[in-house]
């Protein structure tokens, strides 16, 4: 375990010393229990899983500045070491974001192509019909109780309930058409 004053963990890896305590102020050195020495390896592993992918080129760019000025000459090489535990991995973070935008984008161009629809109004819509197909079945009791009552030939009542059920059906399909086409007219830009 290497141990070093900021001061000299900059030097020794060619940075500035306002960069290393710009990276003591984003929690990205490990420094020893009081604080005033950083832990060499520890921190260049840190600094490994929380670098930003996408500004590699930046650092090829300064670490090509390194070399010309011949900082490289100073520089102690980086320890190879697992992934501390509970550190971030902004590659993981990355790819788990980059992965939910595409599903919100798929999502999208699913709607716009009427493949898709939002539950709630699939729930609202479901909900209204039976809600209207209900009240109207049980609307039927109290208007053809008289009539029923008069026929004593089973065959007969049978008929007329099967007619009297069907016609509740057909209004309930032909309200539920017409709230589905007054909705989709609703929808539509004028």
């Amino acid at each position: 375990m290497t141990v070093m004053k900021k001061s000299e963990f900059a030097d020794s890896q060619g940075w500035s010393r306002p960069y290393v305590s710009k990276l003591a102020s984003q929690g990205r050195l490990v420094l020893t229990e009081d604080g005033k020495q950083v832990l060499v390896e520890e921190t260049l592993a840190l600094l490994s899983e929380t670098a930003d992918p996408s500004k590699a080129a930046v650092a090829e760019r300064h670490q090509q500045g390194r070399v010309e000025k011949g900082v490289h000459a100073h520089l102690t090489p980086a320890a190879e070491s697992l992934p501390s535990a509970g550190a971030p991995d902004y590659q993981k973070a990355r790819a788990h974001r980059e992965y939910y935008l595409a599903k919100l984008a798929e999502d999208e161009f699913l709607k716009g192509r009427g493949e898709l629809v939002e539950r709630k109004a699939v729930d609202t819509a479901a909900f209204n019909t039976a809600r209207t197909l209900r009240d109207l079945i049980l609307g039927l009791p109290p208007k053809i109780a008289g009539e029923l009552i008069a026929i004593t030939d089973t065959w007969e009542m049978e008929r007329k309930l099967t007619e009297l059920l069907r016609g509740v059906l057909e209004d309930a399909a032909s309200l539920v058409q017409l709230d589905a086409e007054i909705e989709q007219g609703a929808k539509e830009p004028n």
